[in-house]
């Protein structure tokens, strides 16, 4: 196993540098999805930005603590990396925990939240209106007239309803449809945050060796003696 001292400062200095990657990657993620119009929700894209603005922080302090064996660098990274892990490990373990039910909940709340535009981008790609049957449509008895409680369901249910004849013929909801996407991205979100907790883990126990490992090349002062006393 390694365990000397080169070997551990090697291990460490790969592990951020594996890390500075990462967070390269979520910027350009962001950048690159910000840029091609694929989210246009600023808040979804600030927040893979920051992540990876974070993720190369922290590694950045544990690359300069390795070089320099520096045991305040050494210390503060644990302690931050420790907490990261804390708060990773517990968000990827409720993601796995969410059943179906509650992921249509958690889903059905940031559709209400989320800006019309956004909305409108997820109606249009899966010709879908609303979330769900009882929040999406609403009949007017009345007049006879199919209305909706979205502005752009006009257009989908034309599009959807264009080869029928019933007149209150009307879209699917996009609930349904969301519903594997949904699952997939919450088993994914949990399953990535699971394995890099654990590399985060690895990253504290190679710190906290490295940190209590003497430095060989580091030779300390020897006493100087004078060789001729004057009495």
């Amino acid at each position: 196993m390694c365990g000397n001292f080169n070997c551990s400062k090697n291990a460490l200095i790969a592990l951020n540098i594996l890390y500075v990657m990462i967070g390269f990657l979520l910027i350009g993620v962001g950048v690159y999805a910000r840029a091609a119009s694929i989210v246009t929700n600023l808040p979804i894209v600030g927040g893979i930005l920051a992540c990876g603005v974070i993720l190369i922080c922290i590694s950045m302090l544990g690359l300069a603590g390795a070089v320099k064996h520096h045991q305040v660098m050494l210390f503060f990274y644990m302690i931050i990396l420790f907490m990261l892990f804390l708060i990773q490990f517990s968000i990827a373990s409720s993601c796995l925990a969410v059943n179906s039910e509650q992921q249509q909940q958690f889903a059905e709340q940031g559709w209400k939240t989320v800006p019309p535009v956004l909305r409108k981008q997820v109606q249009d790609s899966f010709l879908c209106c609303g979330f769900n049957a009882t929040s999406s449509t609403a009949t007017n008895s009345v007049a006879g007239v199919h209305m909706t409680d979205e502005p752009s369901c006009e257009l989908i249910n034309q599009e959807c309803c264009a080869d029928s004849s019933d007149s209150l013929c009307q879209c699917q909801p996009c609930g349904p449809l969301l519903e594997d996407k949904i699952n997939y991205a919450f088993k994914l979100c949990g399953g990535l945050g699971i394995f890099f907790s654990f590399t985060e883990v690895l990253a504290v126990f190679l710190a906290r060796r490295y940190r209590n490992q003497h430095d060989p090349y580091h030779l300390a002062p020897r006493a100087v003696f004078p060789h001729n006393y004057l009495y």
